[in-house]
């Protein structure tokens, strides 16, 4: 199809689609608040609406007072219920796909329901309005002309009693309609298989061959792959194997201890990379301009936000507020009620707002995920920003890392450790290492002020990590590939000590 009819078709759906977004950017909490009594009214007749007597829910205080804030546990009930044939628990229409997701903190898997409203209008309306959104602000783009090399999870299908999980990318491709498997490389008996070496491999073959022009991952694992893709080739950067490259479009873990590497892979000026925000829950926020670190809250998917402020989060002061209450740069854990039966579920993410009109956010972390014994509250943004800044005065590049404290004894003051995996180390730890430490404290006053003259944190301490550390550690618990992330922080030293130990361990 020549390129005028490509973007000629493109504008069209654009044009259907942007009076809608107009009107969620015009009127983001009406627009919130009439999807919300929708949602209780699908579900008024289902055994949760019944419980809670959605008929008679009028008004969002009303809803507060009869719905509880929930997580996974305490609805894995219900899910497993329905997982076995059950439905109209908490849904109206059959649930009969999950996303099968263990995060990073549980090695116990949970199954999220993705009904067929949520496929349709949240999931695949979201990977279209963010395709609609590049060409709207790239009308020269040449993207269609080549293929979109994706990079999901590594789980097959599977059936369980006429129901079916896989992690999500695989519900996504399972269902997808036909024609986008010819935009997209490799293809989809590749994109499933659940082997990671494998299917490395095998993508290195198939698409080595192609035209790629986007790409679309994990930042952490698609720089694997695309490393990988140059010791096979023996290119000197992407653009040499694919000069028609035009955008990255990444999510799933923050980008920016990764910005500097994939610059040299990619040494253009103008390449685009383009952030989106979803999860076995749904699909969030969107980049919607170029060269932005913010996401556009997405506020017609079928998904009801709430947030409750990290300062009270867990404590007896703890209240969600609706979007309308939200605040500038302040952390909030999300809520969220769905059109797939997941009702004010706390999804562990944790966001702050970049702007309020229209409603913009950044990922912060994970509400597990974060430190915060000694006062410090310190974020996985935080974190980010700083090694990012540590690597780019120190010339280096790192793979992973984690970060966990070190608790008082006796009379000696506390600190964090760090493990790190380096792609080039530091030829000068002590500045790296003072860099590190200088970037959080001129983020970040809380850890400032417990650092300041060494009051109450001493100096950060740093490992140097083995090479494949991560890999084999991941390897070790059956995560290679696709959504799994590595834990960046923790209030506990689970994860650092088990890194420890694997440290002189050679996995073969």
């Amino acid at each position: 199809m020549p390129l005028t009819l490509i973007n000629s078709f493109a504008s069209w759906v654009l044009k259907q689609r942007i009076h809608q977004i107009e009107l969620f950017l015009k009127y983001p909490n009406e627009v919130q608040e009439e999807l919300l009594m929708n949602l209780i009214q699908s579900a008024k007749y289902t055994s949760l609406g019944k419980q809670h007597e959605f008929d008679s829910i009028l008004s969002y205080r009303t809803f507060c007072s009869r719905v509880p804030i929930t997580s996974y546990e305490e609805i894995q009930s219900m899910i497993e219920r329905t997982r076995k044939g059950e439905q109209n628990l908490f849904w109206n229409t059959p649930v009969k796909w999950f996303a099968k997701s263990s995060g990073t903190t549980n090695a116990k898997s949970k199954f999220i329901p993705v009904s067929n409203e949520a496929l349709e209008d949240c999931h695949y309306k979201g990977s279209k309005d963010l395709l609609c959104m590049y060409l709207n602000n790239n009308e020269n783009s040449e993207m269609f002309l080549g293929k979109s090399l994706r990079l999901g999870g590594s789980s097959q299908i599977h059936e369980d009693n006429n129901s079916y999980f896989g992690d999500l990318s695989a519900i996504l491709i399972e269902n997808m309609p036909i024609w986008a498997e010819f935009s997209s490389t490799p293809n989809n008996k590749i994109s499933l298989m659940s082997h990671w070496e494998s299917k490395i491999e095998a993508i290195i073959n198939e698409t080595k061959k192609e035209n790629v022009t986007s790409f679309a991952g994990v930042p952490s694992w698609m720089l694997v792959l695309m490393n990988k893709m140059l010791e096979e080739t023996g290119k000197g950067n992407l653009l040499e194997l694919w000069p028609n490259l035009e955008v990255y479009f990444h999510g799933g873990v923050s980008f920016e201890p990764y910005r500097d590497q994939y610059k040299n892979l990619l040494p253009k000026s103008d390449f685009k990379y383009y952030e989106i925000y979803n999860a076995s829950e749904g699909f969030f926020a969107i980049q919607d301009l170029n060269y932005s670190e913010d996401l556009l809250l997405m506020l017609d998917y079928g998904i009801f936000y709430e947030f409750i402020p990290m300062a009270v989060f867990g404590t007896e002061n703890q209240k969600a507020i609706r979007l309308s209450d939200v605040e500038l740069d302040k952390n909030y854990a999300i809520v969220i009620t769905t059109n797939s039966g997941l009702w004010r579920y706390l999804i562990g993410d944790t966001v702050r707002f970049t702007s309020l009109n229209p409603y913009r956010i950044r990922v912060t972390g994970r509400t597990k995920h974060h430190i915060n014994v000694f006062g410090e509250e310190l974020m996985i943004e935080n974190t980010d920003k700083a090694i990012a800044e540590a690597c780019k005065i120190t010339q280096t590049e790192i793979i992973d890392y984690t970060v966990a404290p070190v608790f008082m004894k006796d009379k000696e003051k506390g600190a964090h450790e760090w493990m790190i995996e380096f792609k080039i180390v530091p030829r000068d730890m002590v500045l790296f290492q003072k860099v590190l430490d200088g970037t959080l404290q001129s983020i970040n006053s809380d850890y400032e002020a417990k650092r300041h003259n060494n009051m109450t944190l001493n100096p950060l301490v740093i490992n140097v990590a083995r090479p494949n550390l991560f890999y084999d550690w991941l390897k070790d618990r059956d995560k290679l590939g696709g959504q799994h992330k590595i834990p960046r922080l923790s209030n506990s030293r689970d994860y650092l000590e088990q890194l420890k130990s694997m440290q002189v361990k050679i996995i073969t």
